[in-house]
């Protein structure tokens, strides 16, 4: 009877959810409204119909009081991602009339903050739907869990349970103070400053306000959409590459870490943290052998026009932006296209608004490697892993082997299921990898847009990048029988 109770929980919250949801729709049709774009009746449309279902589900269990233990955590996250993902379908399908399976893929990508896209034409469609892309990515991008805690008291009941299935990172339990409700508001309240003064920048370095405030919207939520087909490189503007290039590497560190600097008005705990400091000593190495490679290949006629490329294309892709600039990096010489992909495995730090394995779960897996080398040379020592100058649990050590091994699994049979629909190995591998790294760009036939694939393999890529985003395990769990016994 309790656990049913609990069920109903569940049901309550996924309708605040979606009611609160509802309010991503009233920027755009502001928008609308100010550049009269005709599709005010389509996005008030698509707000009725979320309020509607919000209702739905919240209006006959208002009134329950139970708590949520860790297994609804798991349940709410999974199910709230996928009513909201077709709750943002809705204005691509009444506004642009997509197919269910595009609308769906393009609200998904959003709010997942993969980038990838089925659309072009861009530069002639409606601002407000534009603009509602980019809010996708935004509010994606904090975690919509995390942002409602911070807003919506009555999920500090139980809301532990539901942060820790939604925060992407393998050290789910750090918080910046023993109130989750509290950790949850200091977030937001460094996503919007992030985001104010992200806007700012592009303002001040040549962007429209319109074009400033939604690009700022996609960068510190490292999403990648734009309001151009060719993204930034419609700008062909140094400043403003170099304004995103800023604001990507922030979005993909830690926020404990920026919360502690402003507390400390100092950036020592950049490099006092072994996890940023191990993301930046990567973001170089990479920006190093990339421009190294062009500069050899006699790619642009001097090192300085390289290093600008690279440093832009490595931060757009290592914190799974997707941005593009005037070059392309799937066309660039030897292996440069493939190693920009497997990058964006690595991915940026826990914590952040970055894809990817996240480079924590990568340095501790590293470590593990090594303690079993030193195994074979002291097979009777005892060998602990640090971290911090603390030892890492082995539980957290055995968690993120499972992680790793869960994330192998899925991808493989994933490529297996893609090609199967007949698409080509390059543009299989990539699309799969692009999508559960949350990146966007991919090579082959998917480096520029997804509209080529076929309905089941957009399918498989939605799927890639929910389970991308809720890392893997979140969504696993809801298969596992022991799940549904109370």
């Amino acid at each position: 009877m309790f656990y049913n109770q609990r069920i109903l929980k569940v049901f309550n919250l996924t309708g605040i959810f979606c009611l609160f949801f509802s309010i991503i729709y009233l920027p755009a049709i502001y928008i609308s409204l100010y550049y009269v774009d005709h599709e005010t009746k389509s996005l008030l449309e698509a707000f009725i119909v979320c309020i509607a279902i919000g209702l739905c589900f919240w209006l006959p269990t208002r009134k329950n009081n139970s708590t949520l233990n860790k297994k609804e955590g798991f349940l709410i996250v999974v199910l709230f991602w996928i009513f909201l993902s077709v709750l943002g379908a809705l204005p691509f399908i009444f506004s642009l009339d997509q197919s269910i399976v595009n609308a769906l893929f393009e609200s998904v990508s959003g709010l997942t903050t993969t980038g990838a896209t089925i659309m072009s034409g861009l530069d002639k469609m409606p601002p407000s739907i534009l603009f509602f892309r980019q809010e996708l990515q935004w509010f994606g991008g904090i975690g919509l869990v995390v942002l409602a805690v911070a807003v919506i008291p009555q999920l500090g009941i139980g809301g532990m349970s539901i942060y820790k299935a939604e925060v992407p990172g393998p050290m789910k339990e750090e918080k910046f103070t023993p109130r989750l409700m509290q950790s949850s508001k200091i977030i937001v309240k460094l996503y919007l400053g992030m985001t104010l003064v992200c806007a700012l920048c592009y303002w001040a370095a040549g962007m429209s306000l319109f074009d400033a405030v939604a690009h700022s919207l996609s960068t510190v939520s490292t999403g990648g959409f734009s309001t151009h087909d060719r993204s930034l490189g419609y700008f062909e503007s140094t400043a403003i590459e170099a304004v995103a290039t800023v604001f990507m590497l922030l979005g993909a560190i830690n926020f404990n870490i920026h919360y502690l600097v402003l507390r400390k008005k100092s950036l020592k705990p950049y490099i006092q943290d072994i996890e940023v400091k191990t993301f930046l000593i990567i973001v170089v190495v990479f920006i190093v052998i990339a421009g190294i490679t062009l500069y050899w290949q006699d790619y642009n006629p001097n090192l300085l026009s390289d290093l600008h490329f690279t440093v832009f294309e490595v931060a757009s892709v290592i914190t799974s932006t997707g941005f593009g600039n005037t070059e392309d990096f799937t066309i660039w010489p030897l292996f440069l296209p493939l190693l920009f992909i497997m990058m964006s495995f690595i991915g940026g730090c826990g914590g952040s608004t970055a894809g990817g394995m996240k480079v924590l779960r990568v340095l501790i897996l590293g470590k593990l490697i090594y303690r079993e080398i030193l195994k074979l040379i002291h097979p009777n020592g005892i060998i602990s892993i640090k971290l911090r100058s603390n030892v890492i649990p082995e539980r957290i050590l055995h968690s993120i082997f499972g992680y790793f091994s869960l994330y192998a699994a899925s991808f493989v049979l994933l490529l297996l299921l893609i090609m199967a629909t007949g698409v080509d190995q390059i543009t299989a591998f990539s699309a799969i990898a692009t999508c559960m790294n949350n990146l966007g760009p991919g090579l082959g036939d998917v480096s520029s847009s997804f509209s080529s694939l076929n309905d089941g393999a957009k399918a498989l890529s939605i799927v890639a990048m929910l389970l991308g985003r809720l890392e893997i395990i979140s969504v696993l769990v809801l298969f596992a029988p022991d799940f549904w016994r109370s």
